[in-house]
């Protein structure tokens, strides 16, 4: 070995491998020491808030909005059934909607929130102890009665789509069984068009609702002023 290689062997094992070895320590105890964020696959804008800055009840509010809402996205958002929403989908004002709901008017809700509880230099009880003025809820409540209004406007939506479905299957039913007891005519293909088109327009009167998210909860203070 060479004065120079082994000069080279010296730097790598006493200069850059300490120096490494540091940097990697302190990376990891970075990481663990680090606040665990909030993860919504449907919602990625709350990525960057920690999961302790938030009640548990807010967290369960969410939980139930990023799983109802990614199966309406679905529902509503993949129009041609081929297990992807993409250019080839019609977009539709309730898909609409839902992406509003979720893009926008979730994560502003709990900035807002979040902002009401940094204002105390204390722990933050203020925004859950403290009336707003001119109502009859804190900042915590405020923000549960949006979360609460969503995830009913959600619920019916999805309930909207179980029936329509349903509605589609019962349809079908009936007019296989007369294609099956009788001949084929254009008076069973007629009724088995209305009987869909029917369907689809109770539907329509049920998805509507979402269109007045105050609806839902009636005395609801924080969530009246959305506007989609």
């Amino acid at each position: 070995m060479t004065q120079v290689t082994a000069m080279f062997v010296m730097f790598i094992l006493y200069g850059v491998l300490p120096v490494a070895g540091l940097y990697l320590g302190y990376r990891g105890v970075k990481k663990m020491t680090a606040p665990k964020m909030l993860e919504y696959k449907e919602m990625p804008q709350l990525g960057y808030i920690p999961e302790k800055s938030l009640p548990v009840e807010v967290k369960t509010a969410l939980d139930q909005i990023n799983e109802k809402g990614e199966k309406l996205r679905v529902i509503y958002g993949d129009t041609n059934n081929d297990g992807k929403i993409d250019d080839k989908d019609t977009v539709n004002e309730t898909y609409i909607i839902i992406q509003n709901l979720m893009d926008r008017h979730v994560p502003l809700a709990v900035t807002d929130y979040r902002r009401l509880h940094d204002l105390d230099v204390g722990d933050g009880a203020r925004a859950d102890t403290t009336k707003i003025k001119h109502s009859n809820v804190t900042g915590k409540e405020a923000l549960l009665d949006v979360l609460r209004t969503i995830n009913t406007q959600f619920d019916d939506l999805l309930n909207a789509s179980y029936h329509q479905d349903g509605q589609k299957l019962l349809a079908t039913n009936r007019y296989l069984q007369k294609r099956f007891n009788n001949p084929a005519t254009t008076t069973d293909m007629q009724k088995l068009d209305s009987n869909v088109s029917s369907a689809n327009a109770n539907t329509d009167i049920e998805i509507k609702a979402i269109e007045n998210p105050t609806g839902a909860t009636g005395k609801n203070v924080s969530a009246e002023n959305i506007k989609l």
